[in-house]
């Protein structure tokens, strides 16, 4: 999570295993393009940083963040990745329907880790308000996308480790 004091894209705790070999899809909500592009990209370089081959790397995009968890749901089972990374950003508005995007979102995107056995990563956004959406992809807090990326890469390899 990143706070106001430092940015905490910079990965935590262990290292990071290399993504060789790994398969991965990346979906990504079209509104808020300016926010969840950049989340892609830094998701997208973090992979290929750790070692995933870019022809392992599949990319789609749904209409919003609302959408992910279907898209998600159709990637799972019409595509071979091992971990699917679901970006989105939800700005708070005026009305209540932030509310019921962020918890629909987050509830769908654990319900397909369970259903599919596999990691669905979730790095959506929920923010006040443009400049802190902005500020946690790419800008001063670093990029969400990039620490989902390290989230599916770690999440593969606990697995990978459980079941050797």
């Amino acid at each position: 999570m990143a706070s106001n004091l430092k940015n905490l894209s910079q990965t935590e705790g262990s290292e990071v295993p290399s993504a060789k070999n790994m398969k991965f899809a990346i979906v990504y909500a079209e509104w808020n393009s300016e926010v969840t592009n950049a989340l892609k990209e830094g998701a997208l370089q973090s992979l290929l940083k750790h070692g995933a081959d870019r022809k392992n790397i599949f990319l789609h995009t749904v209409p919003g963040s609302f959408e992910l968890t279907l898209g998600a749901q159709y990637i799972a089972e019409h595509c071979e990745a091992d971990a699917i990374i679901c970006l989105g950003c939800v700005i708070q508005g005026e009305t209540r329907h932030f509310d019921f995007i962020c918890d629909a979102v987050a509830n769908g995107i654990t319900h397909l880790n369970m259903k599919y056995n596999k990691p669905f990563i979730f790095g959506v956004l929920t923010t006040d308000n443009q400049q802190q959406a902005i500020d946690r992809a790419g800008g001063k807090h670093g990029n969400k996308g990039d620490e989902a990326a390290v989230t599916a890469i770690k999440m593969l390899h606990l697995k990978e480790l459980l079941t050797a």
